[in-house]
């Protein structure tokens, strides 16, 4: 059995991760930062949105995975992965700050949401329903 699903939430976390890895990347070297966070606010905040998506991402996937596994070619658990992936992507934009703040709030909340949902839904089918 191939595990779509999980295989594109699984490529777009990667993505994810290798962009957020590549903003602190582009900070640190702007700021001349090599170890640490050189006490720079902008650095300490895209390290802690790369930090917070490794919090969330593996088990995300694992329940995308498990539910994938017992219900094949949900477009549903497609939709909830797509939504989570734009949800980090505007939590590590709203990170930053300034104009996008609100992404972080959207990120936190969407992530929490699906989190909700696919742990609600796992227990369904846990009990058989």
């Amino acid at each position: 059995m191939i595990l779509t699903t999980t295989l594109c939430a699984g490529a777009a976390a990667a993505i994810l991760n290798i962009w957020l890895g590549l903003r602190i990347g582009q900070l640190r070297t702007t700021l001349k930062i090599s170890i640490g966070d050189g006490g720079s606010e902008p650095l300490v905040r895209r390290m802690r949105a790369q930090a917070n998506f490794i919090e969330n991402a593996p088990l995300v996937l694992l329940l995308i995975a498990a539910i994938e596994l017992a219900r094949p070619g949900d477009t549903v658990l497609m939709a909830i992965a797509a939504i989570f992936t734009v949800g980090r992507v505007l939590h590590g934009l709203g990170m930053d700050g300034g104009a996008l703040a609100a992404g972080r709030m959207i990120g936190t909340l969407s992530t929490l949401l699906v989190q909700l949902a696919l742990a609600i839904w796992a227990v369904k089918i846990a009990l058989g329903y």
